[in-house]
């Protein structure tokens, strides 16, 4: 398949987990991707790796003057930009009564205010190419539980809405915008958690790969996709239907 032929993808937390494999996604079938990180040394390796239809550039997420600078990277680079992959965030498992407000800031910063940001930035290129975005959320951006913190499902569920709150204000522009919500999927933001017990408390008794996730993105953020806004698409092996 070709379906990102002649097409520019900006993926943010580009150097691992979904973000990485949401970009050897886009490059296998024909794309061109930029990585945004905040990890220098690991963003530009697998830069080097994915080749010459990729290229790396380091990002605070949280920076609107970075974000400015890393659209206008993207088209200096590449020429446009047509898709868009809000994608970085952090998680936490702190309960709120012991939540610092710092601790919340940080992650409310980078998994919530970084997706307004992003969007915000990247609106006139996306205007110019007709182009989309994806927002990766979480499950927990649409259930609750205790197994993630206060700040990470606020998070979660604020950029759920406001995926939804972009695609309606931006339809007449030819944007689109939808969510994804993964599951419990084998990436470096699941820390030190036992991989087992999250497996075990999946119907599919099993934790999900990057790649799922990639999969999903890669439709949404394709041409197969056209009639698709303002939608979420969960992946979670079964876990919210419980």
């Amino acid at each position: 398949m070709a379906r990102f032929t002649d097409k520019v993808a900006l993926i943010t937390g580009g150097a691992s987990g979904i973000g990485r494999a949401t970009a050897e996604r886009i490059v296998s079938e024909g794309g061109k991707v930029v990585i945004a990180d905040i990890n220098t040394e690991l963003g530009e390796q697998v830069a080097a790796e994915l080749g010459e239809n990729v290229h790396f550039v380091k990002l605070d997420v949280t920076s609107e003057e970075e974000w400015d600078a890393t659209v206008a990277e993207t088209v200096s680079k590449f020429g446009k930009l047509d898709i868009l992959v809000n994608n970085a965030g952090i998680g936490d498992t702190v309960p709120i009564q012991d939540t610092s407000l710092a601790s919340w800031d940080k992650t409310i910063a980078v998994t919530q205010t970084s997706v307004f940001l992003g969007l915000k930035a990247a609106y006139e290129e996306l205007k110019k190419t007709k182009g989309n975005s994806v927002t990766t959320s979480s499950m927990y951006g649409i259930v609750g539980s205790a197994v993630s913190g206060p700040a990470y499902q606020a998070a979660k569920g604020a950029v759920r809405l406001l995926s939804k709150n972009a695609a309606m204000a931006w339809v007449n522009d030819g944007i689109r915008v939808n969510s994804v919500h993964p599951g419990f999927i084998d990436t470096p933001i699941l820390g030190e958690v036992d991989r087992q017990m999250l497996a075990d408390i999946t119907p599919m008794k099993r934790l999900g790969k990057p790649e799922n996730i990639a999969s999903l993105i890669a439709y949404l953020a394709s041409d197969e996709a056209e009639f698709i806004t303002g939608s979420e698409f969960v992946a979670d092996g079964g876990f919210t239907a419980q």
